[in-house]
């Protein structure tokens, strides 16, 4: 059984390969180009098949550029213009690294395609089971929340049980050396990861100023653009108060940003829409973990899936969720059982507007 693996450049990847190799599998590189493939891009490419080379490994690379800017970046502009904040990374997860790229290993004979991600697969009642990483402070369970179970069945994580402050001197056992000396931790595609400048310079129709309000309807001061904004920011908000504030919500159709005291950001639940369940809902705990963004600490709820939505209900306030982002679902063990994209909180509607900005 032939293993492609795909390499990024970064050392997650190459490492994967290294230890793939060194357990006897046959394998083959393959490189994948979300972005234009420019002068830069090619020599990064490059550099990535004399790595393979030095390991006798075959490598491709493949032009998926148009695919990741219909698949991930348009749906990343669109979600920032409708007042959202999304997670890129979980949508090319799902959509390109396991989806178009999956199919690509497949054409090219590939049975199963390994990734640099830390997770962990096991088999379960027939089926792939989707585990947090070893390494609790690299996990990437919660990006693949979205990714399809029958795609999982064809995936292969050599990092799993690793830590990522090992990685360097287990590459240099195999005299292996990533091209890439850093790895982007926010939107690759966008230059020095900075989102908002990557959405200036898009050309796309994104909101204006507006005003700031306290749920009153108190205006503040004036925002530079929702677009700019996040769910729970307290910093770079341009207004003073008596305490601190936070945004609460962004209202697209007035184009008002509302703020409030930190009592008001938090909340017992949140709607999420198109559940990928990894785990049938009727086999959840009557507690799970759930997890509304990377950096959150999984909180006790209970959850439950009708008509293509999921609610979740913590046992205790948390933050309000982020429309946009994913909130996954972990049972006790840490194995994944769904994952959707946040819709709302359902304390959403108690944060009045008033009839008309003043």
């Amino acid at each position: 059984m032939t293993i492609a693996v795909a390499l990024s450049g970064g050392s997650d990847s190459l490492l994967s390969l290294g230890l793939l190799q060194r357990a006897g599998h046959a394998v083959l590189g393959l490189h994948a180009h979300f972005l234009p493939p420019d002068e830069k891009r090619r020599a990064l490419a490059e550099a990535i098949a004399a790595q393979c080379g030095h390991l006798g490994v075959p490598f491709t690379a493949v032009d998926l550029s148009r695919e990741f800017a219909a698949r991930v970046i348009a749906p990343f502009i669109a979600a920032y213009a409708a007042g959202k904040t999304p997670n890129p990374c979980a949508a090319c997860n799902r959509d390109m690294k396991f989806g178009l790229l999956l199919e690509t290993a497949h054409s090219l004979g590939a049975a199963r395609l390994a990734t640099g991600h830390y997770a962990r697969l096991e088999e379960a009642d027939g089926g792939p089971a989707l585990f947090r990483g070893a390494d609790a402070s690299r996990d990437q369970s919660y990006f693949l929340s979205l990714v399809a179970k029958d795609a999982l069945s064809r995936v292969v994580f050599p990092l799993a049980g690793r830590k990522k402050a090992d990685n360097p001197a287990a590459l240099a056992a195999l005299v292996l050396a990533p091209p890439l000396p850093r790895e982007s931790r926010e939107v690759c595609f966008g230059p020095g990861d900075d989102y908002r400048a990557f959405l200036s310079a898009s050309g796309a129709t994104l909101s204006g100023p507006g005003p700031i309000l306290l749920p009153d309807g108190a205006r503040l001061g004036t925002h530079q653009g929702l677009w700019r904004h996040t769910i729970g920011q307290r910093k770079g908000l341009g207004i003073g108060w008596r305490e601190p504030l936070y945004v609460l919500a962004k209202d697209t159709a007035r184009n008002a940003l509302r703020v409030g005291p930190e009592s008001l950001l938090h909340t017992h639940g949140c709607r999420a829409e198109a559940p990928n369940c990894l785990v049938p809902p009727d086999r959840w705990p009557e507690t799970v973990l759930a997890q509304t963004c990377y950096r959150m600490r999984p909180r006790p709820a209970r959850a439950t899936v009708a008509d293509g939505v999921l609610a979740v209900v913590f046992e205790e306030p948390v933050t309000r969720a982020t429309p946009g982002q994913v909130a996954a679902l972990y049972d006790a063990r840490g194995r994944v059982l769904a994952g959707a994209t946040v819709i709302d909180g359902p304390g959403d509607a108690d944060l009045v507007f008033p009839p008309k900005l003043g």
